[in-house]
């Protein structure tokens, strides 16, 4: 009876052991893992911080544990990548037409293709107005076109054209064109005032050179910017002072020699006058000293009587004729033609 029980157990045992290994299954697979294609963080890395294309990497089941290898963190590949800047990133219109780029701004953040006008070549002709310069992209082969002829000689006199001041004399066909008198006033129709004939005067009609002499834009003429500093003289004694004028008198320092100056003659006097003005009558914003509401005298003999010079009345700007023994204002002038 006891060998009955004793066998039972044992057919029992061995019935439990087989569905226990019938249940749990193998723990080893029957085949590894099917191996996949993707880029792997390094390549994101590469790809963030040079641009680097990377390629499909295949895994396969590592045959060891990880161990220390020198990729980059996820740290390292955060700080390449883009930051959003809503200050300083660049939109489609800063971009060139056609062209792409990674935009940083939140309105336009990713890839986008730009929008700024290619002008290619521009160039650009001078007129008489402004002109407006297109927005947009230029090459750099553009050009302002330029002119041999724009030289000083070829400008009149006193004439500005794009920072070139002109030195010219010659009227052209004319060997002196007459200058307007200054007068704008017209009392009457046809009179000076309503017609304002004549030769414009340049703007700045006076330059001052800084060294005690003053330059006419309309004529030329260097001019003594103290205009009283020899005071009343008789008609001999102005010539002696303004023919032995030189630098480091009267406030010169232009470097001139005697023989330099001269005392003007009624004309080259009379090109100073401003006929719409008086006391003295001189142009505005002149920027003479001394200058004195009184007579002047000029170089000029009266042809029928030569103990006579020409005198200048710089009240009105009338012009007289005086005995050359009386004494009147000196005002020295070199230059010219």
């Amino acid at each position: 009876m006891r060998s009955k029980y004793i066998l039972i157990g044992i057919v029992m045992g061995v019935l439990l052991s087989s569905a226990a290994i019938v249940l749990a299954g193998n723990p080893d697979p029957s085949n590894p893992p099917a191996s996949t294609e993707s880029y792997t963080l390094e390549d994101i890395y590469n790809r963030l911080n040079a641009g680097t294309a990377g390629t499909h990497s295949t895994f396969t089941e590592p045959a060891t544990a990880p161990g220390t290898g020198t990729m980059h963190t996820l740290n390292d590949i955060m700080a390449k990548a883009p930051a959003l800047d809503n200050t300083n990133g660049a939109t489609s219109g800063y971009v060139l037409n056609g062209k792409t780029a990674w935009g940083l701004t939140s309105d336009q953040w990713g890839v986008f293709t730009g929008t700024m006008p290619n002008n290619g070549a521009v160039t650009v002709v001078p007129t008489t107005t402004d002109q407006s310069i297109a927005a947009g992209y230029h090459d750099g082969s553009g050009v302002v076109q330029g002119d041999a002829d724009l030289v000083a000689g070829n400008i009149r006199q006193g004439v500005n054209l794009f920072g070139v001041v002109g030195t010219l004399t010659d009227g052209g066909t004319y060997n002196a064109g007459v200058p307007k008198t200054g007068q704008t006033t017209s009392y009457a129709t046809g009179d000076d005032g309503d017609l304002e004939e004549g030769v414009a005067w340049p703007d700045p009609r006076f330059t001052d050179n800084l060294n005690g002499t003053v330059t006419d834009n309309l004529t030329g003429l260097i001019w003594l910017k103290n205009a009283n500093c020899f005071g009343s003289q008789t008609w001999a004694n102005a010539l002696s002072s303004a023919n032995t004028l030189n630098s480091g008198e009267c406030g010169l320092s232009d470097g001139s020699d005697e023989g330099d100056w001269r005392l003007p003659n009624v004309r080259e006097m009379q090109s100073l006058i401003d006929y719409g003005r008086y006391y003295p009558a001189l142009p505005s914003g002149q920027p003479f000293t001394g200058v004195q509401s009184d007579y002047y005298w000029t170089s000029t003999t009266l042809v029928d009587d030569a103990s006579y010079a020409r005198i200048v009345y710089l009240r009105y700007g009338g012009v007289l004729p005086e005995v050359k023994t009386y004494t009147y204002y000196v005002w020295p002038v070199r230059g010219g033609e």
